[in-house]
């Protein structure tokens, strides 16, 4: 059977970030209990570290672009910290603040009153900050429970695709808008390839979504900056010249997902 594709009236380019911890002081506080549902590698004291030291980073060179991206923010940070979140806020970019999760657990290992607990503890803790989540990337990429996103008001969500299977799709699911990823970025990601990557998105008038956590690029900020300078640099210039030629829009999950429900990109599925 074949897949369904997303036509837009032109190529879209989407970025999402997943902050899995935010800073070292939560990291601290879990005391390695959460560390296996962080990273393989990594503890969360670690993992939150560097996070805190690359968000500013990224969120300049955002600024110095004009480009919006979805920042998806794990929920437990709020409790400790919310330096980040108004970071976000008093951003040059309008920034797309998503959920993901709480406590960073699967979703797929809840019980769907344990996810609900998650869903309402996110809504509590941003509502102080005067944000509502729309949009929702699962912690793991573990696609679970999505009625109860519906219920919480979400909107969008990221799934669990890859570059070879939809990567270049929304799809509505039920109320929600499934906005499938595209292309993982990491320090071994160049310019050149990316470009093309892009050319692609314009060529058949697809959604392109990249994704990441801040800790793919380095342990200091030095290393980030570089990696920010030889990858995202071209990026950004390479995308934000495709806008200025009508032949791309540069999006947020939530915006994408809005523009497809309300017709402005043309959205059809074939």
């Amino acid at each position: 059977m074949e897949r369904q594709k997303t036509k837009l009236e032109k190529g879209m380019f989407i970025i999402s970030i997943d902050i899995d911890v935010g800073n070292k002081i939560l990291g601290s506080i879990n005391g390695g209990k959460n560390d296996s549902n962080v990273n393989d590698y990594l503890s969360e004291y670690i993992v939150g570290k560097i996070e805190q030291m690359a968000l500013p980073l990224f969120v300049d060179l955002f600024e110095k672009f004009s480009v919006p991206a979805t920042f998806a923010v794990r929920g437990q940070l709020l409790d400790v910290d919310t330096s980040a979140l108004k970071l976000l806020l008093d951003s040059s970019v309008r920034h797309d603040i998503g959920g993901h999760g709480y406590t960073h657990q699967s979703f797929q290992n809840l019980s769907p009153e344990e996810a609900e607990n998650e869903l309402d503890a996110i809504s509590a803790g941003m509502k102080k900050i005067g944000v509502i989540p729309r949009s929702f990337i699962f912690p793991r990429n573990g696609v679970a429970h999505l009625n109860l996103l519906e219920k919480y008001g979400y909107k969008c969500y990221r799934n669990g695709g890859n570059f070879l299977l939809d990567s270049m799709n929304i799809r509505k699911r039920s109320e929600l808008y499934e906005i499938c990823p595209s292309l993982f970025l990491d320090k071994s990601a160049t310019p050149l390839f990316l470009e093309k990557i892009v050319e692609v998105a314009v060529e058949k008038r697809a959604p392109l979504h990249f994704w990441f956590h801040l800790w793919n690029f380095g342990t200091t900020k030095e290393s980030v900056q570089r990696c920010i300078n030889r990858v995202f640099f071209p990026l950004l210039s390479f995308a934000n010249e495709k806008a200025d030629d009508h032949m791309l829009t540069i999006e947020t999950m939530l915006s994408a997902a809005s523009k497809i429900e309300s017709g402005l990109s043309y959205g059809k599925e074939h």
